[in-house]
Protein backbone atom coordinates (compact mmCIF):
# COMPACT_ATOMS: atom_id res chain seq x y z
CA UNK A 1 0.00 0.00 0.00
CA UNK A 2 1.50 3.29 -1.12
CA UNK A 3 2.03 5.82 1.60
CA UNK A 4 0.91 9.39 1.09
CA UNK A 5 3.97 11.67 0.91
CA UNK A 6 2.02 14.92 0.64
CA UNK A 7 2.04 17.77 3.08
CA UNK A 8 0.61 17.14 6.52
CA UNK A 9 -2.68 18.73 7.51
CA UNK A 10 -4.94 18.73 10.56
CA UNK A 11 -7.03 15.98 8.99
CA UNK A 12 -5.28 12.93 7.51
CA UNK A 13 -6.07 11.69 4.01
CA UNK A 14 -7.28 8.41 5.50
CA UNK A 15 -9.94 10.24 7.52
CA UNK A 16 -10.99 12.26 4.47
CA UNK A 17 -11.53 9.08 2.50
CA UNK A 18 -14.04 7.80 5.06
CA UNK A 19 -17.68 8.63 4.55
CA UNK A 20 -18.27 10.65 7.72
CA UNK A 21 -14.93 12.44 7.59
CA UNK A 22 -15.52 13.49 3.98
CA UNK A 23 -18.97 14.87 4.80
CA UNK A 24 -17.74 16.82 7.83
CA UNK A 25 -14.83 18.22 5.84
CA UNK A 26 -16.93 19.47 2.93
CA UNK A 27 -19.63 20.88 5.20
CA UNK A 28 -17.07 22.80 7.25
CA UNK A 29 -15.29 24.03 4.11
CA UNK A 30 -18.57 25.17 2.54
CA UNK A 31 -19.64 27.04 5.67
CA UNK A 32 -16.28 28.80 6.06
CA UNK A 33 -16.14 29.81 2.40
CA UNK A 34 -19.76 31.04 2.48
CA UNK A 35 -19.20 33.11 5.64
CA UNK A 36 -16.04 34.75 4.33
CA UNK A 37 -17.72 35.40 0.97
CA UNK A 38 -20.59 37.20 2.70
CA UNK A 39 -18.20 39.20 4.88
CA UNK A 40 -16.16 40.42 1.92
CA UNK A 41 -18.82 40.72 -0.77
CA UNK A 42 -21.70 41.86 1.46
CA UNK A 43 -20.64 45.52 1.68
CA UNK A 44 -19.92 45.59 -2.07
CA UNK A 45 -23.34 44.15 -2.85
CA UNK A 46 -25.05 46.66 -0.55
CA UNK A 47 -23.13 49.52 -2.18
CA UNK A 48 -23.96 48.50 -5.76
CA UNK A 49 -27.64 47.78 -5.06
CA UNK A 50 -27.99 50.81 -2.77
CA UNK A 51 -26.94 53.06 -5.62
CA UNK A 52 -29.96 51.81 -7.58
CA UNK A 53 -32.49 52.52 -4.82
CA UNK A 54 -34.53 55.63 -4.16
CA UNK A 55 -33.74 57.91 -1.26
CA UNK A 56 -36.62 56.53 0.82
CA UNK A 57 -35.77 52.90 0.10
CA UNK A 58 -32.10 53.20 0.97
CA UNK A 59 -33.00 54.82 4.32
CA UNK A 60 -35.70 52.34 5.34
CA UNK A 61 -35.26 49.89 8.21
CA UNK A 62 -34.80 46.98 7.76
CA UNK A 63 -33.07 47.47 4.41
CA UNK A 64 -34.35 45.69 1.32
CA UNK A 65 -32.16 43.09 -0.36
CA UNK A 66 -33.11 44.13 -3.90
CA UNK A 67 -34.11 47.54 -5.32
CA UNK A 68 -37.87 47.64 -5.77
CA UNK A 69 -37.61 50.20 -8.57
CA UNK A 70 -34.03 50.34 -9.91
CA UNK A 71 -32.90 53.86 -10.78
CA UNK A 72 -29.76 53.87 -12.98
CA UNK A 73 -30.17 57.64 -13.20
CA UNK A 74 -28.46 57.84 -9.80
CA UNK A 75 -25.13 57.06 -11.46
CA UNK A 76 -25.61 59.81 -14.03
CA UNK A 77 -26.58 62.28 -11.32
CA UNK A 78 -23.53 61.32 -9.28
CA UNK A 79 -21.22 61.77 -12.28
CA UNK A 80 -22.63 65.19 -13.14
CA UNK A 81 -23.48 66.68 -9.74
CA UNK A 82 -20.31 65.65 -7.92
CA UNK A 83 -17.92 66.49 -10.81
CA UNK A 84 -16.48 62.99 -10.66
CA UNK A 85 -14.57 63.44 -13.92
CA UNK A 86 -12.41 66.15 -12.36
CA UNK A 87 -12.00 64.25 -9.09
CA UNK A 88 -11.00 61.05 -10.86
CA UNK A 89 -8.51 62.94 -13.03
CA UNK A 90 -6.92 64.50 -9.94
CA UNK A 91 -6.65 61.10 -8.26
CA UNK A 92 -5.17 59.46 -11.36
CA UNK A 93 -2.63 62.29 -11.58
CA UNK A 94 -1.59 61.94 -7.95
CA UNK A 95 -1.43 58.14 -8.27
CA UNK A 96 0.74 58.31 -11.40
CA UNK A 97 3.15 60.71 -9.69
CA UNK A 98 3.29 58.49 -6.62
CA UNK A 99 4.17 55.48 -8.77
CA UNK A 100 6.92 57.40 -10.58
CA UNK A 101 8.49 58.80 -7.42
CA UNK A 102 8.37 55.49 -5.56
CA UNK A 103 9.83 53.51 -8.46
CA UNK A 104 12.71 55.95 -8.81
CA UNK A 105 13.64 56.70 -5.20
CA UNK A 106 12.57 53.50 -3.42
CA UNK A 107 14.27 51.38 -6.08
CA UNK A 108 17.46 53.42 -5.73
CA UNK A 109 17.39 53.08 -1.94
CA UNK A 110 16.73 49.33 -2.07
CA UNK A 111 19.45 48.78 -4.70
CA UNK A 112 21.95 50.70 -2.62
CA UNK A 113 21.16 48.74 0.54
CA UNK A 114 21.12 45.37 -1.24
CA UNK A 115 23.96 45.51 -3.77
CA UNK A 116 26.14 48.56 -3.03
CA UNK A 117 26.13 47.89 0.74
CA UNK A 118 27.02 51.34 2.11
CA UNK A 119 28.52 51.88 5.54
CA UNK A 120 25.87 51.50 8.27
CA UNK A 121 23.48 50.12 5.64
CA UNK A 122 21.98 47.59 8.05
CA UNK A 123 21.51 50.26 10.69
CA UNK A 124 19.77 52.51 8.17
CA UNK A 125 17.49 49.66 7.10
CA UNK A 126 16.71 48.90 10.73
CA UNK A 127 15.75 52.50 11.38
CA UNK A 128 13.54 52.45 8.30
CA UNK A 129 11.77 49.31 9.44
CA UNK A 130 11.37 50.78 12.92
CA UNK A 131 9.17 53.50 11.42
CA UNK A 132 6.64 50.78 10.55
CA UNK A 133 5.99 50.44 14.28
CA UNK A 134 4.87 54.08 14.54
CA UNK A 135 1.10 54.57 14.06
CA UNK A 136 0.30 56.63 10.98
CA UNK A 137 -1.87 59.04 12.98
CA UNK A 138 1.11 60.01 15.12
CA UNK A 139 2.95 61.26 12.02
CA UNK A 140 0.12 63.48 10.77
CA UNK A 141 1.09 66.59 12.75
CA UNK A 142 4.86 66.58 11.99
CA UNK A 143 4.17 65.81 8.33
CA UNK A 144 1.65 68.65 8.10
CA UNK A 145 4.08 71.08 9.76
CA UNK A 146 6.72 70.02 7.24
CA UNK A 147 4.35 70.51 4.31
CA UNK A 148 3.28 74.03 5.25
CA UNK A 149 6.92 75.08 5.72
CA UNK A 150 9.33 72.82 3.86
CA UNK A 151 12.70 72.87 5.68
CA UNK A 152 15.60 74.75 4.04
CA UNK A 153 13.50 75.79 1.02
CA UNK A 154 10.69 77.28 3.16
CA UNK A 155 7.99 76.41 0.65
CA UNK A 156 4.28 75.94 1.33
CA UNK A 157 3.18 72.75 -0.42
CA UNK A 158 -0.55 72.98 0.32
CA UNK A 159 -2.60 72.31 -2.82
CA UNK A 160 0.56 71.00 -4.47
CA UNK A 161 0.81 67.39 -5.64
CA UNK A 162 4.21 67.18 -3.93
CA UNK A 163 2.34 67.26 -0.62
CA UNK A 164 1.04 63.81 -1.53
CA UNK A 165 4.02 62.49 -3.46
CA UNK A 166 6.86 63.27 -1.05
CA UNK A 167 5.42 61.53 2.07
CA UNK A 168 4.65 58.44 -0.03
CA UNK A 169 8.26 58.19 -1.18
CA UNK A 170 9.43 57.51 2.38
CA UNK A 171 7.86 54.04 2.37
CA UNK A 172 9.91 51.61 4.43
CA UNK A 173 7.70 48.64 3.53
CA UNK A 174 8.21 49.06 -0.23
CA UNK A 175 11.95 49.59 0.22
CA UNK A 176 12.10 46.38 2.26
CA UNK A 177 10.15 44.45 -0.41
CA UNK A 178 12.46 45.70 -3.15
CA UNK A 179 15.59 44.98 -1.13
CA UNK A 180 14.49 41.41 -0.40
CA UNK A 181 13.89 40.83 -4.10
CA UNK A 182 17.25 42.37 -5.06
CA UNK A 183 18.93 40.15 -2.46
CA UNK A 184 17.67 37.09 -4.33
CA UNK A 185 19.40 38.12 -7.57
CA UNK A 186 22.63 36.07 -7.87
CA UNK A 187 25.86 37.89 -7.19
CA UNK A 188 27.38 36.17 -10.23
CA UNK A 189 25.38 38.48 -12.47
CA UNK A 190 26.71 41.50 -10.62
CA UNK A 191 30.27 40.21 -10.88
CA UNK A 192 29.88 39.53 -14.60
CA UNK A 193 28.58 43.05 -15.17
CA UNK A 194 31.49 44.47 -13.20
CA UNK A 195 33.97 42.47 -15.30
CA UNK A 196 32.36 43.82 -18.47
CA UNK A 197 32.94 47.35 -17.21
CA UNK A 198 29.33 48.20 -16.32
CA UNK A 199 28.86 50.94 -13.74
CA UNK A 200 26.46 50.39 -10.80
CA UNK A 201 23.85 52.57 -12.54
CA UNK A 202 24.24 50.63 -15.79
CA UNK A 203 23.92 47.35 -13.88
CA UNK A 204 20.74 48.57 -12.24
CA UNK A 205 19.22 49.66 -15.54
CA UNK A 206 20.27 46.72 -17.73
CA UNK A 207 20.21 43.77 -15.31
CA UNK A 208 18.37 44.44 -12.06
CA UNK A 209 15.30 46.30 -13.34
CA UNK A 210 14.43 43.88 -16.19
CA UNK A 211 14.53 41.00 -13.70
CA UNK A 212 12.49 42.92 -11.12
CA UNK A 213 9.32 43.54 -13.11
CA UNK A 214 7.08 41.46 -10.80
CA UNK A 215 8.06 43.32 -7.62
CA UNK A 216 8.04 46.68 -9.41
CA UNK A 217 4.48 45.91 -10.45
CA UNK A 218 3.55 45.15 -6.85
CA UNK A 219 5.06 48.43 -5.62
CA UNK A 220 3.21 50.33 -8.36
CA UNK A 221 -0.12 48.79 -7.38
CA UNK A 222 0.50 49.54 -3.71
CA UNK A 223 1.25 53.17 -4.61
CA UNK A 224 -1.95 53.52 -6.64
CA UNK A 225 -4.17 51.99 -3.96
CA UNK A 226 -2.52 54.09 -1.23
CA UNK A 227 -3.43 57.30 -3.05
CA UNK A 228 -6.88 56.07 -4.03
CA UNK A 229 -8.04 55.01 -0.59
CA UNK A 230 -6.39 57.75 1.48
CA UNK A 231 -8.76 60.34 2.92
CA UNK A 232 -7.38 62.24 5.91
CA UNK A 233 -4.05 63.35 4.44
CA UNK A 234 -5.46 64.62 1.09
CA UNK A 235 -8.20 66.41 3.01
CA UNK A 236 -5.57 68.27 5.04
CA UNK A 237 -3.14 69.19 2.27
CA UNK A 238 -5.62 69.68 -0.61
CA UNK A 239 -8.15 72.17 0.77
CA UNK A 240 -9.02 73.71 -2.61
CA UNK A 241 -12.00 72.18 -4.51
CA UNK A 242 -9.89 72.13 -7.67
CA UNK A 243 -7.23 69.84 -6.18
CA UNK A 244 -9.34 67.35 -4.20
CA UNK A 245 -9.08 63.61 -4.61
CA UNK A 246 -12.15 61.53 -5.32
CA UNK A 247 -12.63 60.39 -1.71
CA UNK A 248 -12.36 63.94 -0.35
CA UNK A 249 -14.60 65.29 -3.10
CA UNK A 250 -17.37 62.78 -2.43
CA UNK A 251 -17.23 63.59 1.28
CA UNK A 252 -17.35 67.35 0.59
CA UNK A 253 -20.46 67.03 -1.58
CA UNK A 254 -22.23 64.46 0.59
CA UNK A 255 -23.76 67.07 2.91
CA UNK A 256 -26.34 68.36 0.42
CA UNK A 257 -26.56 65.30 -1.81
CA UNK A 258 -29.09 62.42 -1.50
CA UNK A 259 -27.60 59.30 0.03
CA UNK A 260 -28.36 57.11 -2.99
CA UNK A 261 -26.42 59.50 -5.25
CA UNK A 262 -23.47 59.50 -2.81
CA UNK A 263 -23.47 55.69 -2.81
CA UNK A 264 -23.53 55.72 -6.63
CA UNK A 265 -20.51 58.04 -6.60
CA UNK A 266 -18.72 55.64 -4.26
CA UNK A 267 -19.37 52.77 -6.68
CA UNK A 268 -17.93 54.75 -9.58
CA UNK A 269 -14.89 55.71 -7.49
CA UNK A 270 -14.27 52.06 -6.57
CA UNK A 271 -14.45 50.71 -10.13
CA UNK A 272 -10.87 51.68 -11.22
CA UNK A 273 -9.19 49.95 -8.26
CA UNK A 274 -11.30 46.82 -8.72
CA UNK A 275 -10.35 46.70 -12.40
CA UNK A 276 -6.67 47.17 -11.57
CA UNK A 277 -6.82 44.33 -9.05
CA UNK A 278 -8.60 41.96 -11.44
CA UNK A 279 -6.09 42.67 -14.20
CA UNK A 280 -2.92 42.52 -12.10
CA UNK A 281 -3.81 40.03 -9.36
CA UNK A 282 -1.41 37.48 -10.86
CA UNK A 283 1.38 40.04 -10.82
CA UNK A 284 0.62 40.86 -7.19
CA UNK A 285 0.86 37.24 -6.08
CA UNK A 286 3.92 36.45 -8.19
CA UNK A 287 5.72 39.55 -6.99
CA UNK A 288 5.03 38.82 -3.33
CA UNK A 289 5.89 35.11 -3.52
CA UNK A 290 9.01 35.36 -5.67
CA UNK A 291 11.81 34.90 -3.18
CA UNK A 292 14.67 33.36 -5.09
CA UNK A 293 16.17 33.09 -8.53
CA UNK A 294 18.23 30.26 -9.90
CA UNK A 295 21.28 31.27 -11.88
Amino acid sequence: MAQDSGTRTLISHAQLRRGRGRVVYWVALTVVVAVFTLVFLGPLYWMVTGALKSGQEIAQTPPSLFPKDPQPQNYIDAWNNLALAKLLFNTFYYAAGAVLFQLVFDTAAAYSLSKLRPIFGNAILGLMLATLMIPAMVLIVPQYVTVIDLPILHLNLLDSPFAIWLPLVANAFNIFLLKRFFDSIPEDLMSAALVDGASPLRTLWSIILPMSRPILGVVSIFAVTAVWKDFLWPKLVMPSPETRTVSVGIYAFSGGTPMNVVVAASVIAAIPTVIIFLIFQRNIMSGLTTGSLKG
